[in-house]
Formats: C-alpha cells, sequence, structure tokens
C-alpha cells in the first residue's frame, strides 16, 4: 500500500511521460495519431488478402474479425516489446533523480492503451460499414481492456527489470513475439481448432482475452463469467510476480545503468 500511495503522488509525473511518449512519436508526422491505427490497418489488410485469397477463408467480414484480435494484439506486443526499454532508455532520469521507477512503467504501458483506445475509435466506424454495428454485449469491452492492462502492466514489469540486467532480453523478446502471434487465435477462430491444440492454446494468456474480444466486437455472443474470471486471475498472478521481481531488483537499477 505505501508504495501505491507513493506512485499515486507521481500522477502528474506519469500523464507527463504519457503525454511526452504520444507526442515525441507523432508530432513531427504529418497524419499525427492516425498512424497508431495505421500500422495494425495494413497488417490487417495482408492478413486479410493472404487468408481470403490463398487460404480461402469464408468467415464474412473476415477483416473484422482480424481487427478485433490485431489491435488488442498490438497493444500487448507494443507494451511488453517496447517495455523492456522502459528503464534502459530513461537511464539518466533513474540515476539523478528520485522517483518511483514503476512510473516509468506505468506511463509506457498507458501510452499504448491510449494507442488502442484511438484504434477503436476508428474500428467503430469499419463497424458500422461492414453492417456488424454494436451489440449489447459491448458493455463487457471495459472488463476485458482492463484485464488485459493489468497482463501487461505484469509482464511489462518483469521484462522492464530483467532487461537492466540482461539486455539481450530485449531482443529475445522480439523474436519471441513473432511466435507468439501465431499461438494466439487473432487470424483463426478458437472454435475451428480441436480439442488437444485447443488445450495447448489455452497455456496462452492472451488465448482468453482475444477470444473475449472477438465475441464482443464480432461474434456478439455472451460468453460465461468464467471465461472472463481466468483470465482476469491469471493476469492478477502475473501482475504479482512481475511486480515482484521489479520491487525487489529496482534499488539496484542506478548501479547497474
Amino acid at each position: 500500500m505505501k508504495n501505491i500511495v507513493e506512485i499515486y503522488s507521481y500522477r502528474d509525473m506519469i500523464w507527463s511521460l504519457v503525454r511526452r511518449e504520444l507526442r515525441g512519436k507523432y508530432e513531427k508526422s504529418v497524419l499525427g495519431f492516425l498512424w497508431a491505427f495505421l500500422g495494425p490497418l495494413f497488417q490487417i489488410l495482408i492478413y486479410s488478402l493472404v487468408f481470403t485469397n490463398i487460404f480461402h477463408n469464408n468467415m464474412p467480414n473476415f477483416y473484422i474479425f482480424l481487427m478485433s484480435g490485431i489491435l488488442p494484439w498490438t497493444f500487448f506486443s507494443d507494451s511488453l516489446g517496447q517495455g523492456t526499454g522502459a528503464i534502459i532508455y530513461n537511464a539518466e532520469m533513474v540515476k539523478k533523480i528520485y522517483f518511483p521507477r514503476e512510473v516509468l512503467v506505468i506511463s509506457e504501458v498507458i501510452a499504448k492503451l491510449i494507442n488502442m483506445l484511438l484504434s477503436f475509435a476508428v474500428m467503430a466506424v469499419f463497424l458500422v460499414i461492414s453492417g456488424i454495428g454494436f451489440s449489447d454485449q459491448i458493455v463487457l469491452l471495459p472488463i476485458v481492456v482492463l484485464i488485459e492492462l493489468i497482463l501487461c502492466l505484469g509482464a511489462s514489469f518483469f521484462v522492464s527489470a530483467i532487461t537492466v540486467y540482461f539486455r539481450d532480453l530485449e531482443y529475445v523478446i522480439q523474436v519471441v513475439l513473432m511466435a507468439w502471434i501465431w499461438a494466439t487465435p487473432i487470424m483463426y477462430s478458437l472454435d475451428d481448432v480441436t480439442y488437444p491444440m485447443k488445450r495447448i492454446l489455452f497455456l496462452n494468456p492472451l488465448t482468453q482475452v482475444i477470444t473475449c474480444y472477438h465475441d464482443i466486437l464480432y461474434f456478439h455472443r455472451w460468453t460465461a463469467p468464467r471465461e472472463y474470471l481466468i483470465p482476469l486471475i491469471e493476469g492478477i498472478v502475473i501482475l504479482m510476480i512481475g511486480y515482484s521481481v521489479f520491487n525487489k531488483i529496482k534499488k539496484r537499477f542506478a548501479e547497474e545503468l
């Protein structure tokens, strides 16, 4: 609780870092924040062409299915991939100024969350154009976003702390993410996966999270409460582990940097 209170007292610093991250990334570009959506959009376009024309996927409005999975995946992969550098890329701040080191990780993840929410705003237009629209299940969207936020924070705390001591982790994570995306039901529906493989996929904490996004935004179907409870518990456990590691070794960050 003491740590939480201290982090909260630095909330202005968190928002300042979030604004720095967002403005620094887009301020000199012509399209600005639209690039937060254009990257995933091109990825969606490529996957749509490949899976529709080469693998002959007959799922109607397949691009909406992809969009509802890739946007949350981008939030997670960016949080994890760039979270590895949250401490080491702010070495001068860590060595010269006192503040809770957690602030750097939290601001990084919140910036990625804002990017995803902006992308969802653009996706809303495509939902209307496609005719899929919205359903009552949309009320569950904030719950899934919160679950993923918890998961991203836990994973980012862990990798940002370990990278200070093991710099190669930054590159290892990039390789892991290239494989991880295929172990997550983004380009395919979990309903089409046979039971033995489905059981393996459920070892991936993102599997149920992405499935919930699909159910809310594409299939418009209610899922059992346990489908939200399980990833929530997994996210909390990962957050506890990630933060415990971060909190234990953060005192030596300045020495290692």
